[in-house]
Formats: C-alpha cells, structure tokens, sequence
C-alpha cells in the first residue's frame, strides 16, 4: 500500500514521512490532487487551501533535514469543519452571512495543535448551516454528498468532515458535536467520531452554536488513529471558559488492552433499535461479550429538553441577524432559530433543571458498569432530499430523528466514541461507545477491540 493513494491511516503516513520513505510534499501533493479529482462530486470542501498547504509540508520535510522532531502527525493531511477558524481565511461556518467577514486572523485552537504536531492543513469543509442539522444539505454550498451511495446524504452538521474522510480525501477531520453532529455523519458515512467529554478539548477559534451543548473532536478512519488526533488536541485551552485543563492522557497506548476489565451493558429503552441499527448492535454487542441491559432513565424526555435548549440559545446567537437579515439564512436553519427565539424563558429553565436531574441519573449508571452501547443513528443514510423514514412502520421527519439515540447523550457531556459496521455488506451504520466523563481512553479502547474482533468496516470509498 502506498500512502499516496487515499488508503494509508494518519499513524502510518506519519511513520512513513518520519522514517524518510516518502516527504510530507509527496503526500501534500497526492492529497490535493484527490480532493481536485473528487470533491467536484463530493462537495466535502468549501475551501482548499493549496498554498499552505504545501508550505507546512515544506516545513515538515525541512525539520527532518535538520534532524529535528516534526510532530507525531508529520506530514498528515487535514482538514477542518468551516466553523474553526484559519489564519487568512473567511469562517463562514456553513452561512451567506458570516461569508461577508473578514479572515481569520489567527488559527483555532485545535488547528494549530494538529499543526504543531506536523499535521498538514488542506482546507475547510461543508457543513449545515450554523452547524444546526444532522443533513448537510446545505442550501448555499450544495449538499456533501455520502461517498458510499452518492444519491444519499453525508449526515451533518459535520457531513463535509465525515465525507473527506470516508471517501480517502484525507485521513483526519475536526468537527463539532452539539446533538450528535460528529456521530451522526460518522455513522452514516462509516468512519470512528470521537466527541468526547464536554470541556475537554478547547473550542477557542470554533464557531459556536449551543454554547453548553457544543463539542469538539476528531474523525479517523482507525480507533489508532482517532486516538493519535485526540491525544495531539488535548489541553488548556485560554480561549475557551469551559475547557477544564486536565492533564493529558496519552489513550493511544491503551488500546492494545482492548476490553479487559471493562464492564459493558447495552443501553436499551429509548435506544432499543431495529432494522440496520439493531443489526449493528448485536454484531458488535456479541463481540464483546456484552449480555446485559441497562436503561437510561428519561432518555426521550433528555432529548426534548435538549431541544428547547439548543434552540433558544442557538437563536440568542444570531438574533440580530434574524431580525435584519432573515432571508439570508437557510430557509431551515431561519425557521427553526426563529421558533428558538420564541420558546419562553420558563421551559428553558425548566429545561435545565430536568438536565441536572437527568445528569445525576445517568452517571449512577457507570457506578455499575464503564461502557454503554447504543446506537448511532436509527438508519442507514437517508437519499437527499428525502424528508421523512420509515422506522417500525410509523412515518418520522429523517431530519430531526437522525439524532434520536445521540441527544440524550451530548446533553450531558459525555465522552463517546462513533464506531463504523456494514451489516450484511450494506451501507455503513454505526454503534456508540458511552463511556463515564473524562474516560475517552476506555471507550477509544473499545473501539480498538471491535476493530480487532473483525466486526468494523472502515475501508474508504475510493470509487
């Protein structure tokens, strides 16, 4: 395998650029030649940034001439949500509007920890608008197409994120995640999507659009290489109130320890599945010995409590625009900020009680047990377009259902993992890995077990 060809992981084009296989210039080059070749029909990108680029590949190959250490990720290509800001580059976060303001004049936070361990910025990429929707279909820029079935959808609002890497464009995404906007397109898309605990990776830089909802994290196409990105995005970050600073934990080492010692249970009640999701679960329950099933206590109640609070401090965001510049939003994206900026002031409240409430709850779980699995997404990918499923015969909008098994979990902040499977050799659908808060490194761990039970299909769609 060579690692110009799409297929290579970031691990082993870092091992490549570092033993002086292949430059980082080399793999710079190749990368952008795809993403011209691909993204025409993919419409992952909204950016591409060539001349940089090829300039931090340079740097990369000229440390190593000089003998000194570029980084872990030297030379990997990667590539960001358009919510993170990039130095000279306008963040126009999936929007008309913020596409009229200047560039950014500094890198987010976690773009410039990938880069300062020699990973390799190639650009920005598609997105829902505001972040707000688990489709991608947006109506300024097109909609990312899935690279597994190009007439269906790429999930969202990190679809552009979760395309790149499925369809071999680049091995490593960001994205964020405020009610499932990492795991959704992860799993629809058949890549891992880490979101992990809320607060423990800095959102400085990072468009906002549910301030005590949003996450940030990496996409891979391996739980090695999912962990190799986390542990380069860890620490304080200045410019981000909520991110706590703990000290960093190296999760890359743990995986060859895979699920020993760990206690696993199956998240059922509001997360019992069928079709394609329940498939996914069983294959991967089974492979962990995973018999036993816990229910969440409130999960359907958790999910629309995180509605009414994503959607009015979402709309607090932009009120503003909404009263001068409506008819610049997506039509979607206005309506649904527009009902937010309606909702009273007593249900928010209420709203976050039941979250504190909820939150107790939930943790007492991981008092008895250290993994929950539960599904993704209810169903494989949905066609463009298309605007309702069919779940246990009842008729269900696809847009806001796609999330029903990750809101009650985000709104909560706990760290999990997205893990891709094909049942039948059909089209990818993923299993989420619950782990306790500030335990990514035992949900990375099982993902690597997975992975090494045969069970994950993560191979990208170079067609």
């Amino acid at each position: 395998m060579t690692v110009l060809n799409g297929k290579a992981g970031a691990l082993a084009i870092a091992a490549m650029v570092r033993s002086g296989a292949t430059s980082a210039a080399a793999v710079a080059e190749a990368a952008l030649a795809r993403i011209a070749l691909r993204n025409p029909a993919l419409n992952a990108f909204t950016t591409i940034t060539t001349e940089r680029a090829l300039n931090d590949a340079r740097g990369v190959d000229a440390k190593l001439a000089r003998g000194e250490d570029p980084g872990p990720l030297a030379g990997v290509p990667f590539a960001v949500k358009d919510l993170f800001d990039i130095a000279g580059v306008v963040t126009r976060a999936g929007s008309k509007i913020d596409a009229e303001g200047a560039p950014a004049a500094a890198d987010a936070t976690l773009v410039r920890r990938l880069a300062e361990a020699g990973a390799v910025l190639v650009g920005a990429l598609n997105m829902d608008e505001y972040a707000y929707g688990f489709t991608t279909e947006n109506s300024h820029y097109g909609p990312t197409h899935n690279p597994h079935d190009p007439a269906r959808i790429a999930g969202g609002s990190s679809g552009g994120s979760a395309a790149a890497v499925a369809s071999g464009l680049v091995p490593l995404a960001l994205g964020s995640d405020t009610n499932g906007s990492i795991r959704v397109p992860a799993s629809l898309c058949g890549v891992f999507g880490l979101k992990p605990t809320y607060g423990r990776l800095g959102r400085g830089g990072a468009r906002l659009f549910s301030a005590s909802l949003d996450h940030v994290g990496p996409f891979a196409r391996s739980a090695s290489d999912l962990a190799g990105a986390y542990d380069a995005l860890q620490g304080r970050d200045p410019h981000d109130p909520v991110c706590a600073g703990r000290p960093a934990e190296a999760s890359l080492p743990l995986l060859e320890s895979g699920a020993d010692g760990l206690r696993i249970a199956v998240a059922g009640g509001h997360f019992a599945s069928s079709g394609a999701a329940a498939e996914a679960m069983a294959i991967a329950a089974e492979a962990l010995g995973a018999g036993r099933v816990v229910e969440v206590p409130e999960a359907a109640r958790a999910r629309a409590a995180a509605f009414v609070i994503t959607a009015s401090e979402g709309a607090n965001l932009h009120l503003a625009d909404l009263r001068k510049r409506s008819g610049d939003f997506d039509p979607n994206t206005r309506d649904r900020f527009l009902v937010g900026a309606l909702v009273p002031a007593a249900w928010v409240i209420q709203a976050q009680r039941f979250r504190r409430w909820y939150r107790e709850r939930a943790l007492a779980l991981f008092d008895d047990v250290d993994i929950l699995l539960a599904p993704a997404t209810p169903c494989t990918a949905p066609l463009i377009g298309q605007e309702t499923i069919e779940i246990d015969g009842a008729t269900v909008s696809a847009r806001p259902y796609l999330g029903v098994y990750t809101q009650p979990l985000s709104f909560i902040g706990l760290p999990i993992v997205a893990a891709p499977l094909r049942p039948g050799g059909g089209l990818p659908i993923g299993v989420q890995i619950i782990a306790a808060p500030w335990r990514e490194a035992d949900a990375l761990r099982i993902a690597a077990a997975l992975e090494r039970a045969g069970v994950i299909n993560a191979e990208p769609a170079l067609a």
